[in-house]
């Protein structure tokens, strides 16, 4: 039995999907249910069960998942232990993160870590804060980089860098002709905004509400590309990081509009297990985001 197989076993039963199994371990669905079934054969048990188009484990496969965890993390810590023992850094990061710092926080970090370690592979992948926590916690990643880090029970925060929340329109929005504005400008306004539960978004409705500012949200989406097009077609305003929005303001689809009365600062921080034995791979590429 191949460690790999054991692996895309844990994914498949985190996931509840074969396609991110799939994707996660850089092979085939066909290829994840062909090991599935070999395991199966093996242990002599059904080892999952699809509901609705879930995939959750047996009794069975839950105890093999539960095993399967705890050997392929003890396989990892040996394999980065004894990584440290040479002086070729290598091996993998792997790394959860939302849309808006991965796509304009780490690219410039992330060119020189690949430049200084070419035998590193780093996997980013993009998911909501909720989750990157959860998988931080299950080990599945070794870091999560998220937005308005929160103390949490078993998870350690490393400071990152602040990042500044800038208001946009169209460029034929009314508001475009102004420069400046007070957030009490904002009463009434169509607003386009970032789903409930995301931490720039509760961070801005409380900011609003301290102003005693009620703005009309027509639209609330879960990553800064989306809110982006329906901000540049004149659906309404929005807040959202500096570093984002940069090439629509330099080609003129965007306006950024200076907040008076307010600054509004993002802390990014860097998230991980506490307790966690990092690798060379992962020491170094923490070493470069700092």
């Amino acid at each position: 039995m191949h460690l790999e197989t054991l692996q895309v076993f844990c994914d498949l039963v985190e996931t509840g999907s074969f396609s991110a199994a799939a994707s996660q371990n850089f092979i085939t669905q066909s290829a994840v249910s062909q090991q599935v079934r070999a395991l199966e054969t093996r242990f002599d048990h059904p080892l999952i069960e699809r509901t609705k188009g879930h995939v959750r484990p047996t009794p069975a496969g839950q105890l093999l998942y539960e095993v399967s965890k705890e050997i392929t993390g003890r396989y990892r810590g040996l394999r980065d232990q004894l990584q440290s023992f040479g002086s070729v850094v290598s091996g993998s990061v792997r790394v959860a993160t939302v849309h808006s710092v991965g796509l304009y926080e780490l690219s410039g970090p992330l060119k020189k870590f690949l430049k200084a370690y070419p035998q590193v592979n780093v996997h980013i992948e993009y998911s909501r804060s909720s989750r990157i926590l959860e998988e931080v916690l299950s080990g599945r990643i070794d870091l999560g980089i998220v937005a308005y880090p929160s103390r949490r029970p078993h998870i350690a925060i490393i400071p990152f860098r602040e990042d500044r929340l800038v208001l946009v329109c169209a460029a034929h929005h009314p508001l475009a002709r102004r420069q400046v504005l007070a957030l009490r400008d904002l009463d009434g306004e169509a607003f386009v905004g970032f789903e409930r539960d995301i931490p720039t978004r509760r961070t801005l409705d409380r900011v609003l509400k301290r102003k005693n500012v009620s703005v009309r949200y027509v639209m609330e989406l879960d990553n800064v590309e989306t809110i982006k097009r329906v901000v540049e077609i004149g659906a309404g305003v929005a807040i959202v990081p500096e570093p984002s929005v940069k090439q629509e303001v330099k080609n003129r689809t965007l306006r950024v509009l200076q907040i008076s009365d307010e600054t509004l600062l993002r802390p990014l921080g860097i998230v991980h297990r506490q307790g966690k034995h990092f690798s060379p791979a992962v020491e170094r590429f923490i070493a470069e985001l700092r």
